[in-house]
């Protein structure tokens, strides 16, 4: 099987497991919510408020990771809304161990694979500090630039032309205007 093949399969398997998981996750929500005295579309409301915001910080934490960016935060709240759709699908389960056990499965499912795709991202590491015990640092040295002298440019008017040469008249380098301190 080729590369592209294998990939395209392990996309469709994704999608089909996400979309199964999502079915059932949104599912649960929705009724947990609308068991528990929510009317029927704030009960789709939380559905999609739960659901879409795990989707979107493991996006999220995905972007953090491949930027070197703190993940913390982000990771917590994941972990924080999965939890949550977990329990809506134990809580609208058969009360008993395998009740809870085949209603946890689609979303350990999705977690189990939201946990593989994640840990495909390349991971930037940060910057090592000077100053920390054991770190090396290398430095290039600086390469000697020559530094050309501020020149002042002089007003153009039919006065300064006439006193001054045209080669200082008619230059258009930058300048600094300013103080430096």
């Amino acid at each position: 099987m080729t590369e592209r093949t294998e990939s395209g399969v392990r996309l469709v398997i994704l999608l089909a497991i996400a979309a199964m998981a999502g079915a059932a996750a949104f599912t649960h929500v929705h009724d947990l919510s609308v068991a528990h005295g929510q009317p029927n579309w704030i009960g789709w409301a939380n559905a999609v408020a739960v659901e879409l915001m795990t989707i979107y910080l493991g996006l999220e934490l995905r972007a953090r990771r491949r930027a070197g960016r703190p993940v913390g935060l982000v990771g917590s709240l994941l972990v924080a809304f999965a939890l949550l759709s977990l329990a809506a699908q134990v809580a609208e389960a058969e009360s008993s161990v395998w009740g809870w056990v085949v209603a946890a499965v689609p979303s350990l499912a999705f977690l189990a694979l939201v946990k593989v795709v994640l840990s495909n991202a390349p991971v930037t590491p940060p910057a090592v500090e000077p100053d920390q015990p054991g770190a090396y640092r290398y430095e290039e040295p600086a390469e000697a630039t020559e530094v050309e002298p501020v020149r002042p440019t002089v007003p153009t008017s039919p006065v300064v032309s006439a006193v001054l040469p045209p080669r200082a008249v008619q230059s258009n380098r930058p300048h600094v205007v300013g103080i430096i301190r």
